[in-house]
């Protein structure tokens, strides 16, 4: 079928397995999409198959009923690993299987555990493996990532009216980040601004540490703010580097957080700054006002989803080139000044002020 939409009897359907995206900015920005899901079967028991560290994502999150981890470098590892996966999903006897990712390995995996309705799009020659599958059309290559799971799901029916990200954090992890700032003198009416400078897909998606410090201590100058320096073990040195330049006044947890308590730490945050990243997109789920600085990735497609976000980018001619290492000058990141950052950050800070004051 190429056009409108392909039947799917959902009275048939009361066990559904959901199989995540990889990377956890992705995975943020199938929220709306769970929500659809949610909302079309009200009564399912709904399992989302997710690697480690969108499993952990994931947890708690007011549409799933369960997580099950995919650990394929660990216990599903390998062929026989991925054998040992479709027997265990096969013991959850689910009615139907919904491939967010689009990879061949999720439809396999989906028929190796003998799940009877399989939903995704046709891509990477796994067409024949799916019981509901949509094309791929240009229209939908052009979609921001939320519309496009969104219009996967929209073909069989699956639809919600509410494209909001959401994510959920439980009160202890609330508490449990509260301490950790007050542990470091951040009280809990202090204006909190997250400098986040990594980016895990690739060096070409980074800006310059050196210009997150400056805007970081400008920012925090000017609105009484607090600095905290968020990312992950591989971002360690790039956060190093800002804590020095900032003489240490900042608080920087870099590699030391869970995915969890990362989402509690931004949550907490009045103000971030960041690249394209995981971090960006947790922020812009939380409502937290946000300054996302692009270079080689596609701010079309992949920017914060939320009104209370601003992308700053320079218009250099090769970008986007979607490349994880630059092969140039990194015109796309030089061409981005402390000043544009600034200007940018306090233009939204303003604009947000003002409309509080309206209501």
């Amino acid at each position: 079928m190429t056009g409108g939409k392909t039947a799917l009897d959902k009275s048939a359907v009361r066990t559904i397995l959901v199989r995540a995206v990889n990377w956890l900015g992705d995975a943020v920005m199938t929220t709306p999409a769970l929500r659809a899901i949610r909302e079309s079967f009200p009564d399912a028991r709904i399992t989302v198959l997710a690697n480690p560290l969108v499993a952990e994502l994931l947890a708690h999150h007011e549409t799933v009923d369960a997580v099950h981890v995919y650990d394929r470098k660990g216990s599903h590892a390998g062929l026989r690993g991925r054998l040992r996966l479709a027997r265990e999903l096969r013991a959850e006897r689910f009615d139907l299987a919904i491939l967010l990712q689009n990879a061949f390995d999720a439809a396999l995996i989906a028929r190796l555990a003998r799940i009877p309705r399989i939903m995704g799009y046709r891509t990477d020659g796994r067409g024949i493996l799916l019981t509901h599958g949509a094309p791929v059309t240009p229209e939908i290559k052009q979609l921001h990532h939320v519309d496009y799971y969104l219009a996967m799901l929209s073909r069989f029916g699956i639809e919600t009216g509410d494209k909001r990200l959401s994510l959920t954090v439980t009160r202890e992890e609330d508490e449990d980040a509260a301490r950790l700032l007050s542990e470091a003198g951040i009280a809990a009416g202090d204006f909190v601004i997250g400098i986040n400078p990594g980016a895990t897909y690739g060096s070409a998606k980074r800006w310059y540490p050196e210009r997150f410090a400056a805007v970081a201590e400008t920012l925090a100058s000017r609105w009484g703010g607090k600095m905290v320096i968020t990312g992950g073990g591989g971002e360690k040195n790039i956060a190093d580097e800002i804590e020095g330049a900032l003489g240490g006044r900042c608080l920087n947890l870099a590699g030391k957080t869970t995915v969890r308590s990362l989402m509690a730490i931004i949550k907490r945050c009045d103000f971030f700054v960041t690249n394209d990243s995981g971090p960006m997109h947790i922020a812009a789920a939380f409502g937290v006002p946000l300054v996302a600085i692009f270079g080689s990735t596609d701010h079309t497609t992949t920017s914060p989803f939320t009104e209370r976000a601003v992308v700053v980018r320079s218009q250099a001619d090769c970008a986007p080139c979607l490349l994880r290492e630059c092969p140039s000058d990194h015109r796309c990141m030089t061409g981005v000044s402390v000043d544009d950052v600034v200007k940018a950050a306090e233009q939204l800070h303003r604009a947000l002020v003002v409309q509080a004051e309206a209501k």
